[in-house]
């Protein structure tokens, strides 16, 4: 004899679906000593660059 399944709680249900931390990334890292790169996303290619005010734009 099997035993039914036991109903999902809130709890169960949230401790599935724990999300995962955000990775992060330095620029230094990402753009490695360039001021542009490009970024293939979806079949698209988007341009990441730092401008001269030290702000990022990101332009498909």
């Amino acid at each position: 004899m099997t035993m039914p399944a036991a109903p999902a709680t809130a709890a169960n249900q949230s401790a599935a679906r724990q999300p995962q931390p955000v990775q992060r990334f330095t620029t230094a890292g990402l753009m490695q000593d360039r001021r542009e790169v490009e970024i293939e996303h979806a079949g698209r290619i988007y341009r990441l660059r730092i401008t001269q005010l030290n702000k990022l734009i990101l332009t498909a």
